[in-house]
């Protein structure tokens, strides 16, 4: 099992449905699941660190499990199916519990808890992306969160010094 770390939330183009990124921990593989617009929205609360004024069900589930003394202690996305990811919540580290990927995320999010992913998983539907690739995309992202439309204006002619040839 290789454990993944959530990269992000991006909406494809040009369907404008939302993705979940996953990354492996020790290596190159990325891993993206088509999520829904709702489930998009709590993993991103999530990973901001966004507290809705009221529990959202992820949170609630969350406040559930820790008030009933159990730990959520693993979260396995275990297989693509028909182009569908299937998961596994796995409680005090006996109990297992299917998911759909999209939620047992976002309460790995809230609680912690490590995700994890088989290596044939990876294999299958991972996308490698090179080191100098990667530093790329990210150098690029980097530009895009800085930069405004201000800064692709035309910039005006300098005032005439009087030396100009007519």
């Amino acid at each position: 099992m290789r454990e993944l770390d959530v990269m992000g939330v991006r909406v494809e183009m040009p369907t404008n449905h939302p993705i979940v990124l996953l990354r492996e921990r020790a290596g190159e593989r990325y891993l993206p699941i088509w999520i829904g617009a709702p489930e998009a929205t709590a993993i991103a609360y999530a990973q901001q660190g966004v507290e809705p004024p009221r529990p959202m069900t992820h949170d609630l589930l969350k406040n559930v499990i820790e008030e009933l003394g159990h730990e959520l202690t693993q979260v396995r996305i275990d297989s693509l199916t028909d182009g569908v990811f299937y998961a596994s919540l796995v409680f005090d580290g006996t109990t297992e519990v299917s998911s759909r990927s999209s939620d047992a995320i976002a309460l790995a999010l809230r609680t912690g808890t490590p995700i994890l992913a088989p290596e044939s998983l990876l294999d299958e539907a991972g996308v490698a992306i090179a080191g100098e690739e990667e530093d790329e995309v990210e150098r690029f992202r980097e530009f895009l969160e800085h930069v405004s439309a201000d800064d692709f204006e035309k910039p005006e002619d300098p005032p005439p010094t009087g030396t100009e040839q007519i």
